[in-house]
């Protein structure tokens, strides 16, 4: 496995006595204007008890999805789902936020009421994801970068008018042979690091995911030292464009083996070795992480945000930023009788976002 060295600076700034990541002079003059804001934005999206639903999947992952229990994927049919989704009854006391996709960010409920103000209006984040998805890193065989950076500040501005008020960019490091290479965790730490300050610039709390891949039969030491190293370019690279980390969340993957390892982690082991990760790489200093499920099933993914919020006091609020792991179990309630289920597909929501929530204070009974 060919993986760069630590990025020196962050080295050197961690080993200083009371470390503690600070934005630059220059940064902090630029976000003179919007500093609180973010902040109080940030905060708001890691509230105790609180985190994000995923409902940012494009049009093609959507209709795999779809096409996988039997519904045809059509404008209507993905708005009447996202606002399944987004009005559960209950909901919103364990959601402090969702991620919408472009087409969902325009539309509306059936009554007329825009997706982005209904979620104001009831105490709900509206976010953005932003990137354009990832293409092959030319030059390096298997490995991925994410594109979307041509025009985002404009795109960023237009987002913010239709109520956006946080964003995301996604970012893939695929384990393998030789692979990570440093050239793609520099890139891809790059590219979070410029969509970052973009966001700032235009009012937006960025997201910053760079997705460790559970595809493989690796093991959990090496998804460790992958992980370690990733978090490491990253918070380098924002550093480096005067990122204000007060004013950022980290969209992390967790500590597990490859799906196709032989030998799987336990709970604890799982909940041990993220954190242990997450505080040798993730300055205190920031707002908060939300994890992603990451192709865990539901139960998996509830038991381990629990396990590592049990093991505290952490130096940052550890809650949920969860997909499928939020939605499966409603869409396929949902598939089957989309008029007879549409309340018990609901209440589904509901009992997701409640366990979660739980998770999230480290209260889940399981």
């Amino acid at each position: 496995m060919a993986i760069s060295a630590y990025p020196a600076c962050v080295g050197k700034l961690q080993a200083q006595p009371g470390y503690n990541w600070r934005i630059t002079p220059t940064a902090s003059r630029a976000y003179a204007m919007s500093i609180e804001q973010l902040a109080e934005t940030a905060r708001a999206m890691v509230a105790p008890g609180k985190g994000i639903i995923a409902i940012d999947e494009s049009s093609a992952t959507c209709k795999k999805r779809f096409e996988g229990v039997g519904i045809e994927c059509t404008e209507d049919t993905r708005r009447a789902y996202r606002e399944l989704l987004l009005t559960a009854p209950g909901a919103n006391q364990y959601l402090s936020g969702a991620i919408l996709f472009d087409e969902t960010i325009r539309q509306s409920t059936k009554s007329g009421v825009p997706f982005a103000k209904y979620m104001l209006d009831n105490g709900m984040i509206p976010g953005i994801k932003v990137d354009k998805g990832t293409v092959p890193l030319a030059g390096f065989p298997g490995e991925l970068v994410t594109e979307g950076l041509d025009g985002l500040r404009d795109r960023l501005k237009e987002y913010y008018k239709l109520g956006a008020r946080f964003a995301k960019w996604r970012a893939v490091i695929t384990i393998g042979d030789d692979i990570p290479s440093g050239t793609c965790i520099e890139a891809n730490s790059h590219a979070l690091a410029r969509y970052a300050a973009l966001c700032q610039e235009c009012g937006l709390v960025p997201m910053v995911e760079p997705e460790v891949l559970m595809d493989g039969d690796h093991d959990i030491g090496t998804c460790y030292e992958v992980t370690e190293v990733v978090l490491r370019s990253l918070f380098d690279a924002l550093y480096n464009q005067s990122v204000m980390l007060e004013g950022t969340i980290l969209k992390a993957s967790m500590v597990v083996p490859g799906k196709a390892c032989d030998e799987q982690a336990s709970v604890e082991e799982v909940a041990e070795s993220t954190l242990m990760c997450l505080k040798s790489a993730v300055p205190a200093i920031l707002p908060g992480i939300v994890f992603l499920s990451g192709g865990q099933n539901d139960h998996d993914a509830t038991a381990h945000l629990d396990a590592m919020n049990k093991m505290g006091p952490n130096p940052w609020p550890l809650s949920f930023s969860y997909g499928r792991a939020m939605q499966q179990a409603a869409l396929k309630l949902w598939a089957t009788d989309m008029a007879g289920n549409y309340a018990k597909a609901q209440a589904t929501v509901f009992e997701r976002a409640k366990a979660n929530g739980l998770a999230a204070l480290g209260q889940w009974q399981g």
